[in-house]
């Protein structure tokens, strides 16, 4: 679906609009997954991120009649995630558990033995507290558009920014993870 909406997308959108609410249910089942992971980058703790993902999807569907017909539907939905996974930040705990939801990511178990296993773990640890430590804006271009792997379009829309700043941005935090990591060695 990069650059823009599947032929069923844009059915069940037109279907939204008319106040299907099947049709709406249909698109949140498609998205829910990227939403919850794009809400969980700005929010402190899963929790905040489901409830934030929640609203997100009553505001997107009052917010429907105003959707620009032919605009792609998933850049728009997680500029409101986004959005109000920000909102909740500000008016909750500032204080982000990101690193623990990532280090909760277990690796599967490599066909090489324990030994890599443990050395791929080691790695993620190191990747994950390097991450932790960058400032949110580095660290939510990052997690966005390489860990959850969204499209520049996609991730510019989420932060509410041009692709091109994107770019500059991915290009400066990846720089400053890449000296952190070598600083740790």
């Amino acid at each position: 679906m990069v650059g823009g909406s599947t032929d069923r997308e844009r059915q069940l959108l037109e279907r939204a609009r008319r106040g299907d609410v099947s049709a709406f249910d249909a698109l949140v089942r498609s998205h829910q997954t990227v939403a919850f992971r794009t809400a969980c980058v700005f929010s402190a703790n899963p929790h905040d991120a489901e409830e934030a993902t929640q609203d997100a999807f009553v505001k997107a569907w009052r917010a429907l009649p105003r959707f620009r017909r032919g605009a792609p539907f998933r850049p728009w939905l997680l500029a409101i995630v986004a959005n109000e996974a920000r909102s909740r930040g500000r008016s909750g705990a500032r204080r982000s558990r990101r690193e623990e939801r990532a280090a909760a990511l277990e690796p599967a178990p490599s066909p090489d033995g324990v030994e890599a296993t443990v050395l791929v773990r080691e790695r993620r640890a190191e990747l994950t507290a390097a991450l932790a430590e960058l400032p949110e804006r580095d660290r939510a271009v990052l997690v966005l558009r390489y860990l959850l792997d969204l499209s520049e379009r996609d991730t510019a829309a989420a932060l509410r920014c041009r692709p091109g700043t994107v770019k500059s941005r991915a290009s400066r935090a990846l720089e400053r993870l890449r000296a952190d990591l070598e600083a740790g060695r």
